[in-house]
Order: C-alpha cells, then structure tokens, then sequence
C-alpha cells in the first residue's frame, strides 16, 4: 500500500510541475504594463486598502482587504496582507510576504515572494505621484489588478481614473470586483 502511496505522490508532483512550466510563458517587450517612472518607496511603505481587483482563489472570500508596507532592517520591505472572511464582520486573516525592486532602473516593477517559495510580479503602473493617496499594480499577463488607496473608499471620479488607466494599460474590466470596505 505505501508503495502505491509513494507512485501517487510522485505523480500529483509531476503533474502539478508539468501545469506550472506549461503555464511559464514569456511577455514580449511590447505587451508589458507599462509602469510608473518614479517610484519613492519610502513614500509607498504604510498602508493600503483594495478598493477594486480581480477575484483570486487566494483572495475570493476576503473582504476589507488591506496591504502594510513597512521597511526591513535588510532594506527589503515586509508585506502584511490582511482582509476579513466573508463579510466586514468576519474574522481577520492575514499572510506575510517580502517585496524588492531587482532593477533600479525599472522603479515600478518589483517583486514578492510568499512563503518562501512563490515569487510574483508587483507592477505599479497608475500612482498619484504628487501625494501617493492611490495606486494601480497589476503583472505582464494582465492575470491581477488591484486598483489601491490610503483611505477604505474613493471618489466616483477617481475610481473612474482608475479605470481609465487600467483600461489603457490593456485591462478588461468586466469582472472587477469592488471590494467591500471599512476603517481599520
């Protein structure tokens, strides 16, 4: 019996390896977000809430939805992902992350890795640049979008900016979801 365990075991493994490398693909330079010039991460570590992204299995039953940025002593910065089960009464959950620039020259495409193991673009390519109040970070594929804020709810007008620019970054919008927010 725990032979056949151990075949079993080693199929689910290469089968989920086999789904992974099928699904690595390269974004030709032209079809890249095209990301912000400038981005003063310093002026970027605090908090965030998601006012509006694109449903995920990691993220589906989350409410109030909120990023903290914040420095670690090895000049990487610490990534606090937190959001409420179900409903805005529902029970806090968070995961933790680490997120870097690997190219200076390329200041809005950064990186995060989550547990350990999973490593992801962090695209930011819509940013008040004036006050850094909000936010737009999505990847290459166009596979996520987050549409940020410093504050749990936004303007008609700047949701409607939002938009705008992820529309013009190549984004369809169909399936966005407005993420439910409060104060915390």
């Amino acid at each position: 019996m725990k032979q056949v365990q151990k075949v079993a075991m080693i199929c689910v493994v290469a089968a989920a390896l086999a789904s992974l490398v099928g699904c690595a693909t390269t974004i030709p330079e032209a079809d890249r977000l095209t990301t912000v010039d400038a981005l003063d991460l310093d002026r970027y570590l605090g908090s965030w809430y998601e006012i509006a992204r694109y449903q995920h299995g990691f993220e589906k039953n989350l409410v109030g939805a909120k990023a903290d940025y914040s420095l670690r002593d090895d000049g990487r910065i610490q990534v606090v992902n937190s959001g409420l089960k179900k409903t805005l009464d529902g029970k806090l959950t968070s995961v933790k992350a680490v997120a870097w620039r690997p190219d200076e020259a390329q200041p809005g495409r950064l990186k995060v890795k989550f547990f350990g193991l999973f490593t992801s673009d962090y695209l930011v390519f819509g940013l008040d640049e004036q006050q850094y109040q909000w936010a737009l970070v999505g990847n290459d594929s166009r596979d996520y979008l987050w549409f940020l804020s410093r504050t749990p709810v936004v303007s008609d007008e700047l949701l409607s900016t939002m938009k705008q620019l992820a529309r013009e970054q190549g984004y369809d919008l169909e399936n966005l979801f407005l993420v439910p927010q409060k104060e915390r």
